[in-house]
């Protein structure tokens, strides 16, 4: 099954500062139809303006992953953790039982971000922090984990939860494969380009979300670059 979510059809807020898009549910966005998938919670397409971002907040319980699509993203938190992360790479905040943190855009120009939230598969663990670079090249036609939950993955920055984040960077005319797992749910966000998967179009910034497909076949119809959630 694969279900295209349109992005014009997504949920969404404009704060002024932020201008962000929400796949599921999320703070003033309901729609009961679209609540999560699997054990992915929250998939938001963030927009920052220059010298603004979110202030001090608390979390618990989450596995919250940042894949920075352009610009830059600066990260502080009561752990005593901080880092720049800047576009094509990611960060992981493990929330376990709670931490406060901050994520500015100090940049002088536009920080767009994806901004991804799985559930964690225990609780009740100390919360920690990591970021690392994942150059776009190391990805050219091929799908790469940057975030795991599963150990065999050690190149990947580390989750608690029985998922994979992915990201593959395609020319056009090029194709990936990915073999999803029975019962897995793989959702697909192309951050750029326009794809096709399994015979089914999707350009910018639409939704996939996938299930019952053995494997994955993703062309790009023109120059991709792709960000997918393989979960439970």
């Amino acid at each position: 099954m694969i279900d295209l979510r349109p992005f014009k059809s997504l949920g969404g807020a404009h704060h002024g500062w932020l201008d962000a898009k929400h796949h599921f549910s999320f703070a003033d966005y309901y729609d009961p139809d679209r609540m999560g998938w699997g054990a992915l919670r929250v998939w938001n397409d963030d927009t920052i303006a220059p010298k603004s971002g979110f202030p001090p907040h608390g979390h618990a319980d989450m596995e919250i992953i940042t894949y920075v699509r352009e610009g830059a993203i600066s990260h502080k938190d009561s752990e005593g953790n901080q880092g720049r992360t800047s576009a094509g790479d990611v960060q992981v905040m493990s929330a376990g039982t709670g931490i406060r943190h901050s994520e500015y855009n100090l940049e002088d120009e536009t920080t767009r971000i994806f901004q991804i939230w799985i559930m964690p598969s225990r609780r009740g663990t100390a919360p920690s922090w990591g970021a690392k670079p994942f150059p776009k090249g190391d990805r050219s036609g091929r799908f790469v984990t940057l975030a795991s939950g599963y150990e065999a993955d050690v190149e990947a920055l580390p989750i608690r939860t029985e998922a994979r984040v992915l990201g593959a960077t395609l020319k056009a005319g090029q194709t990936a494969e990915y073999a999803l797992g029975k019962g897995r749910h793989a959702y697909l966000v192309p951050a750029t380009g326009a794809i096709e998967i399994n015979s089914v179009r999707a350009t910018a910034r639409d939704g996939i979300a996938i299930t019952d497909e053995p494997i994955l076949r993703v062309t790009a119809l023109e120059e991709a670059e792709l960000v997918m959630v393989d979960s439970v």
